[in-house]
């Protein structure tokens, strides 16, 4: 099974996309859920179908569904609140503060991709379309099982919660009964993000599809977009242009020369995306294309006889990769982290134990460092063709001698 996440600026028409692609899957005879998790929920709209959050047959073998982050947080984390409260309260933690502390940041978002990977898992489907929010949330979606996966293990480590009756004697209240349901849900919790994670850096079964138009400010956010992405590890197979104007040729007049320049500015910031991944175009059209029929015109003109799941991208190399040796303390070392890095990108660097910050145009990522480099010390970095490249020397008061 495919998963495909379409993500993009904001109004440059990824839910169109998004359900023009799972259209023309399913005209195949492919079994294809396209389902939304963007809050504005305009999925329904583009198909002409009213929707909700369990998957409704538009037409044969082509499946949607809104998902309702309100009604997840409802029925989903109530029971996790539970259990976080009590380690809180337990831990000396007064309740009100408790209460304020379980109310956290994103976990609607969390809980819509959980439910992405329960519909995906559940169903009969051949591929997954997933419309995404504007680019920035799809950003902060994908970081998140990592960074609660983080979370998690700091507040409360493996080797605690599997101690049975362990979180009882350290907070010195409540029966051992209670404390060990509660560490059961936080390993359940731990697992069920790893399985997440697993899911979107399997590049083989999950790529994301970035849509934009061909603006220059549209076109610097797809491509800080790709950098955002390869730091996560997660796959991007190709780009769409959306609403690139006709082409009035040797037409004369007010409205063909406008079209002609718009034209030209189009075809200038085209050429700049234009690398390493497959770059499809759409044109832009007079009537919007609402219902099964009018996407399937625009599927078939971006992918023409292509299969939509087949790309024309390799997966990307790994994230991290190590490189050089020596003898004893004059041993040298590199960790390449491979990243589409352009001149002007912000990139900032720090060691935080064993791990890396790494901070590029704001968006930052502990990456934790292979066992080797945990006894070195940094002795610079830079940027080349690659990515980033960090340098290491052993550390002498940790090096084996």
């Amino acid at each position: 099974m495919r998963v495909l996440l379409f993500t993009g600026k904001g109004g440059v028409g990824k839910t169109t996309l998004a359900a023009a692609t799972a259209g023309l899957l399913a005209s195949t005879g492919r079994k294809v859920l396209v389902v939304s998790t963007d809050p504005a929920h305009s999925l329904g709209d583009a198909l002409d179908t009213p929707l909700d959050a369990s998957p409704t047959e538009v037409e044969g073998g082509l499946f949607a569904a809104q998902i309702d982050p309100r009604g997840l947080v409802d029925d989903t984390w109530h029971e996790l609140r539970h259990h976080l409260r009590t380690l809180l309260a337990g831990a000396g933690v007064d309740e009100l503060d408790a209460e304020e502390l379980t109310v956290l940041p994103g976990v609607e978002e969390l809980l819509c991709l959980t439910e992405v990977h329960r519909l995906a898992a559940s169903g009969p489907w051949e591929a997954v379309v997933v419309d995404c929010g504007p680019t920035a949330e799809t950003l902060r979606l994908l970081a998140l099982p990592d960074a609660f996966a983080g979370y998690v293990e700091r507040l409360f480590p493996t080797h605690r919660r599997v101690v049975r009756g362990l979180l009882a004697g350290v907070a010195g209240n409540g029966t051992a009964e209670t404390w060990d349901a509660t560490a059961d849900a936080l390993g359940r919790l731990a697992d069920h993000l790893g399985v997440l994670r697993a899911m979107l850096v399997d590049q083989g079964a999950t790529s994301v599809r970035l849509v934009c138009t061909p603006e220059r400010v549209v076109a610097a956010e797809t491509r800080r977009t790709l950098t955002a992405l390869a730091l996560q590890g997660v796959r991007v197979d190709g780009v769409i242009v959306n609403r690139l104007v006709p082409d009035p040729g040797p037409e004369r007049g007010a409205a063909a020369s406008w079209l002609r320049t718009r034209r030209a500015e189009q075809d200038a910031v085209l050429a700049e995306l234009t690398g390493d991944l497959a770059v499809r175009t759409v044109d832009h059209r007079a009537a919007e294309p609402v219902g099964v029929s009018a996407l399937l015109d625009v599927a078939e003109q971006l992918y023409g006889d292509d299969d939509p799941l087949a790309t024309a991208t390799e997966p990307s190399a790994p994230l991290l990769r190590v490189t050089g040796g020596g003898r004893g303390h004059d041993a040298e070392y590199a960790l390449r982290v491979a990243l589409p890095l352009s001149d002007d990108t912000e990139l900032d660097l720090a060691r935080v134990g064993d791990e890396l910050a790494v901070t590029v145009d704001g968006r930052r990522r502990l990456i934790a460092l292979p066992s080797l480099l945990r006894r070195c010390v940094v002795t610079g970095a830079e940027m080349d063709e690659t990515g980033l490249v960090v340098r290491f020397r052993p550390d002498p008061d940790l090096w084996m001698r």
